[in-house]
């Protein structure tokens, strides 16, 4: 933790992934305990930043800083982060040919009751045998995702789209679970974990209550505030009208 208390410092983030540029001057502040909401349409560098701030590879800075508990992280590689505990689901994750789910949280070092409790929870069980993500459905998926990052316990979370593509049951169930991991149950002072959460319906508002909202658009935070109030701005005015609809702020 740096001493001012933020887990997380994005600073005047400016990355390309191949020749296109993906973020222009991104900054972003996040305590311990806090869950910061990213809204904005698809292509507007959501996911970009939680790859960028995860490590991986084809997102390359070309000007800022990452911070984490105070120390930069912007050189070291993913596996590395996610040692340091940042952990990251993915909006679209592959399938993997040849490695069974079970093998892989075994791998984790976790106990094989632990798994097998949890995955039980999310209606996993028969899941563990099989190869990760094939043929499982975009609820499966979504909840082998969830799985993966509630045992790995790490101390950022980096969510992008948990509820997209799956029905209302699953998204009740998979917030109930991230809100676990994220020590909803405890007051904001007493939490260890934070998140950043993408979402591009708003959906998980309803069944995970957010600190604050941002709202991406080409690249950049245009602006923030409180999250059902910027999702009640999006929804009258629509994305493009966010920089005029809400107080327009760089500093988070």
């Amino acid at each position: 933790m740096d001493k001012n208390g933020y887990l997380l410092e994005v600073e005047d983030l400016w990355v390309k992934v191949e020749s296109k540029q993906v973020l222009r001057g991104i900054n972003l502040r996040i305590k311990k305990g806090e869950i910061h909401i990213i809204f904005g349409p698809n292509g507007s560098g959501k996911t970009s930043l939680l790859g960028t701030i995860m490590g991986l590879p084809q997102y390359r800075i070309i000007k800022g800083e990452i911070k984490f508990k105070g120390e930069s992280i912007k050189n070291m590689p993913s596996f590395e982060r996610a040692r340091l505990g940042i952990g990251l689901t993915f909006q679209h994750p592959p399938s993997i040919k040849g490695a069974r789910l079970e093998n892989l949280l075994k791998v984790m070092g976790i106990e094989e009751q632990r798994i097998k409790n949890l995955a039980k929870r999310l209606s996993l069980l028969e899941h563990l045998p099989r190869e990760i993500n094939r043929g499982f459905s975009g609820g499966e998926v979504k909840r082998s995702e969830v799985l993966q990052v509630y045992l790995q316990q790490p101390e950022l979370v980096l969510l992008d789209e948990p509820e997209s593509g799956v029905d209302l049951e699953n998204i009740v169930l998979i917030s109930s679970v991230i809100g676990e991991l994220l020590e909803k149950n405890k007051p904001i002072i007493k939490r260890k974990k934070s998140a950043i959460v993408i979402t591009h319906t708003g959906y998980i508002l309803d069944y995970l209550h957010a600190d604050k909202g941002h709202v991406m658009l080409n690249g950049e935070i245009v602006c923030s505030g409180g999250p059902e109030d910027v999702f009640d701005k999006i929804k009258k005015c629509g994305y493009e009208q966010c920089a005029s609809c809400l107080t327009s702020s760089k500093e988070k």
